[in-house]
């Protein structure tokens, strides 16, 4: 009789048609950590990440090229406007990809998304004037609802022991994909000029400078798209509320245990009553995306200011990089950011917590980011020295706090509002993102033309 009492009361009730309880069965058999998973959404989000700023590099020479700035020191203005295309697009439909993963599921928003980058960034590198660069950068980012859903795609997939590894992962593709993607757009862009022997002025290559690394990115965005084709969908598709099959029973086992079962009634209509509050009045939620947000504009705003400054003339305060030597740059910081999230943050994670580890990433930044201004006085070894250090720690301090963001927004609701709550979060942090861009590039072209001024003194 003491054997009996010990076994749950309620069995788990598991829908036959629906994905989600699938997927749910499928939990309960995982043992380990669970390598496919993590690697399918590495290589998903790697491909949504890479053409957000493999730009960066070659942007200052596209819109150079396209000759639609009357003064060199405009092109920062220009390539802030082309910038901020995508963060404005994707702003403007978030939310919409949000609620459409919450109703038809992760899987179809996810493959949508693949397919945009696939189309508009290989069209960006045809672009032949600053309009159609500026159309194409909008449209990629408007049809491309993918990050909201593969974030509500990575707590549902794992176990909850292993749900922290799986955002983890997701930041860190993400942060590698926005340091790798430069690099890309900085060894790939121009390649009649820097590889002669192997493209000719007269390919496709030639007429079109900046082709060559949107179509790398493509062609493996098209691979990431056939391999979407074959990911288990995670929501459930049944009328319990939508319910995780973890709180759904088919019977009582006996009614001597009628007050444990009242217990456990109460507490799922707690559950349910919380779970429908609305979004806006999550404070754990929202504290969570206005820190993201403030922190995703200086983030997107020092992404296009380091390649602009750092292939500016001497003259005007730059490095005079070329686009290679941007991507040089890029790429240790990439491996570095690698190498640190798959070592180091999960285990500083688990000693301080993501809150912890949030603030302390935002409060080292600010001295970090003021040391830039006396880079530009170093040459040779040391420049590219004290350049790559600066470059990984703030890569290093971006990705910790944007792992932590995404653990709290994503533990702040249930799974029928994770869709949702992703797509709010994409949405005003695109906001910011636009904005990034936009008055980086306008305030960096302003700050190049008040070098000689009070406010600016001569750093020639």
């Amino acid at each position: 009789m003491a054997q009996q009492y010990t076994e749950p009361l309620l069995k788990k009730k598991y829908h036959e048609n629906c994905p989600g309880c699938k997927v749910d069965q499928m939990k309960e058999l995982q043992r380990g950590i669970p390598i496919r998973q993590l690697v399918s959404i590495w290589i998903v989000v790697l491909s949504t990440a890479l053409p957000i700023s493999s730009l960066f590099p070659f942007l200052y020479f596209m819109i150079r090229d396209f000759h639609i700035a009357k003064r060199e020191e405009d092109i920062g203005s220009y390539a802030g406007y082309v910038g901020s295309a995508f963060m404005l697009g994707r702003a403007l439909t978030s939310v919409l990809w949000g609620m459409v993963a919450d109703h038809y599921g992760r899987k179809p928003v996810i493959i949508m998304g693949t397919i945009t980058v696939v189309i508009f960034n290989t069209l960006f590198g045809l672009s032949v004037n600053f309009w159609m660069a500026v159309i194409t950068r909008f449209l990629l980012g408007s049809l491309n609802g993918l990050l909201g859903a593969v974030k509500a795609y990575a707590v549902e997939i794992f176990r909850e022991e292993h749900q922290a590894l799986g955002l983890s992962t997701v930041s860190t593709a993400w942060g590698i994909g926005l340091v790798i993607g430069p690099a890309l757009g900085g060894f790939l862009a121009q390649p009649a000029e820097k590889y002669p022997n192997i493209f000719s002025k007269d390919s496709i290559f030639g007429r079109f400078p900046y082709f060559l690394p949107c179509l790398a990115i493509s062609l493996f965005a098209l691979g990431v798209t056939i391999f979407t084709c074959w990911l288990p969908e995670t929501l459930h598709k049944h009328n319990d509320n939508n319910r995780s099959c973890d709180d759904s029973y088919d019977a009582l086992e006996a009614a001597s245990h009628e007050s444990s079962t009242k217990e456990i009634k109460e507490e799922n209509e707690g559950k349910e009553s919380a779970s429908k509050q609305s979004l806006l009045t999550n404070w754990p939620l929202m504290s969570s995306i206005i820190v993201y947000c403030v922190f995703s504009l200086h983030d997107m705003a020092y992404t296009e200011i380091f390649s602009l400054w750092a292939v500016s003339p001497r003259k005007y305060g730059g490095l005079s990089y070329s686009t290679e030597d941007v991507g040089e740059v890029l790429s240790i910081s990439g491996f570095s950011l690698l190498v640190f999230q798959l070592s180091l943050y999960p285990f500083v994670e688990r000693i301080l917590g993501p809150v912890m580890v949030s603030r302390i990433a935002g409060v080292l930044t600010i001295p970090l980011l003021q040391s830039y201004s006396c880079i530009a006085i170093f040459s040779g070894f040391t420049l590219s020295l004290v350049i790559n250090c600066a470059s990984i720690m703030k890569n290093v301090l971006s990705i910790s706090m944007v792992t932590g963001l995404f653990i709290l927004q994503n533990q702040a609701v249930d799974q029928h509002q994770r869709g949702a709550a992703n797509g709010l979060a994409m949405t005003a942090m695109s906001l910011f993102k636009a904005a990034g861009p936009a008055g980086g590039g306008a305030l960096f072209s302003w700050a190049e033309k008040r070098q000689d001024a009070s406010f600016f003194p001569d750093q020639k």
